[in-house]
């Protein structure tokens, strides 16, 4: 290092964006990521021992994918080598590869490359990369934020494990905030600067997982803000909200606005208004609730109040469910609007949920006993006693129907379902009675 390289390495230290300041150096520095990083997980594991082999952090923006790159620099004794997809071109990994055959052949050494945004590269790029990778030249650490089953070479996929990273939770960003407000010596400490508890609540919500773009607007804040008579800079909710330009919206998660806001989504589909359902959805999206949870009660509102009516709501619900955990914010805001919508839009039917609800209660204050015909007849001893003779056998019969008693004998003739009128459940119910009333 010279020292002009000494001196941009010092000026790195101060000048750089906070978010780059705070990057843990040690493992026990990283918040969340714990169903990789716990300490009984591989790469954890891998990590401390410095046997790392090749790998592929996927996952969405600001949640550390390199900052676990540049803990494993600090704590291995391999080279490290780090460059951006963007930029490198193919002498620039020639160069990479010159260096890594020395460092083998003279020292013993590895060499680590991490290639941050690794997507970027085109196939030429990464399959000059593959033979180097295969034959223990390079142990490559990749960052997307794109699929890598899509975006990387099948080959360097198959050298490789994906460790997915998902997007922070609001206490872990939070936990992140307070650490760089009061570190002195990387974070905002010397700047004697305090953080009201709803405006710290409201930039880890609104973050939406990324710590990257939480801190940029805590950093903001403190160097915009003038001290106040007490010479200290606060941050309040005010403040917050115009470093990370959004609007507060009233929505407390743990409180009365977010119990109001779910309630008022729920009954806006229930009762058939997409409109006011999608802006129930849009407020809470709006305010960083959790999109899991939302999808959960889309879920629920497609079996408890459409079911049968339109049983093919429910399916649009759990794809959806499935895609925003794979798609994240903000796409996912997208997914959830089709689903909010459909289910709002469908017939409704609540005898599937009052159904059950019966049968529980049945359940709960009535002894029962299954009718011998329907008993199992299979295992030893039991053709003996009787069970299962009687038995008929639906499939033998047209429409594939008989009429035999399946209730129990204490409650046979109750009914839970009724089939309501509308939609698809309209012709459950026609076929139902129609079957009921065949055999008299």
């Amino acid at each position: 290092m010279d020292l002009f390289d000494y001196m941009r390495s010092n000026a790195m230290k101060t000048e750089a964006p906070l978010a780059s300041r705070m990057r843990p150096s040690r493992l026990d520095e990283i918040v969340g990521q714990q169903h990789i990083l716990g300490r009984d997980k591989l790469l954890y594991r891998a990590i401390r021992a410095d046997k790392l082999g090749s790998v592929i952090f996927y996952g969405p923006p600001g949640t550390g994918k390199t900052t676990i790159a540049r803990v494993i620099a600090n704590t291995t004794s391999a080279e490290f080598v780090q460059i951006n997809a963007t930029a490198a071109g193919k002498k620039d990994m020639e160069e990479v590869v010159r260096q890594a055959k020395d460092s083998l052949g003279m020292y013993g050494k590895r060499t680590i490359l991490f290639v941050d945004e690794i997507h970027r590269f085109n196939k030429g790029q990464q399959d000059y990369l593959l033979p180097f990778v295969e034959d223990g030249t390079l142990i490559l650490i990749g960052a997307t934020t794109e699929n890598p089953y899509f975006e990387v070479n099948g080959a360097l996929i198959s050298r490789s494990i994906i460790f997915e990273l998902k997007a922070l939770e609001k206490e872990e960003v939070k936990e992140l905030l307070v650490r760089a407000l009061t570190d002195v010596e990387k974070g905002m400490g010397a700047y004697d600067a305090q953080a009201d508890e709803e405006a710290l609540d409201f930039l880890a919500d609104i973050a939406g997982g990324d710590a990257r773009n939480a801190l940029n607007a805590l950093e903001l804040g403190i160097l915009t803000t003038e001290r106040s008579g007490d010479g200290k800079i606060h941050i309040t909710l005010e403040v917050a909200s115009e470093c990370i330009q959004k609007k507060t919206v009233r929505y407390d998660k743990g409180g009365d606005n977010h119990y109001d806001t779910i309630s008022a989504f729920i009954k806006s589909m229930r009762g058939s208004d997409p409109d006011a359902a999608v802006f129930y959805l849009a407020k809470m999206l709006y305010a960083g609730e959790d999109i899991r949870f939302i999808a959960r009660r889309i879920m629920i509102c497609a079996s408890e109040d459409v079911g049968n009516a339109d049983p093919q709501a429910l399916s649009v619900a759990v794809a959806a469910a499935q895609a925003v955990e794979r798609i994240g914010m903000p796409e996912s805001q997208i997914i959830l609007a089709h689903a909010a919508s459909y289910v709002a839009s469908a017939p409704k039917s609540n005898a599937a949920s009052t159904a059950i609800f019966e049968a529980m209660e049945t359940v709960k204050t009535t002894t029962t006993t299954v009718p011998v015909h329907l008993q199992d007849h299979h295992y030893g001893g039991a053709q003996k006693l009787g069970h299962g003779i009687g038995y008929l056998y639906a499939h033998d019969f047209p429409e594939h129907y008989v009429k035999q008693q399946y209730l129990p004998d204490e409650i046979a003739g109750r009914t839970f379902y009724r089939p309501g009128e509308l939609g698809q459940e309209k012709e459950i119910a026609e076929r139902l009675k129609r079957l009921r009333e065949r055999d008299g």
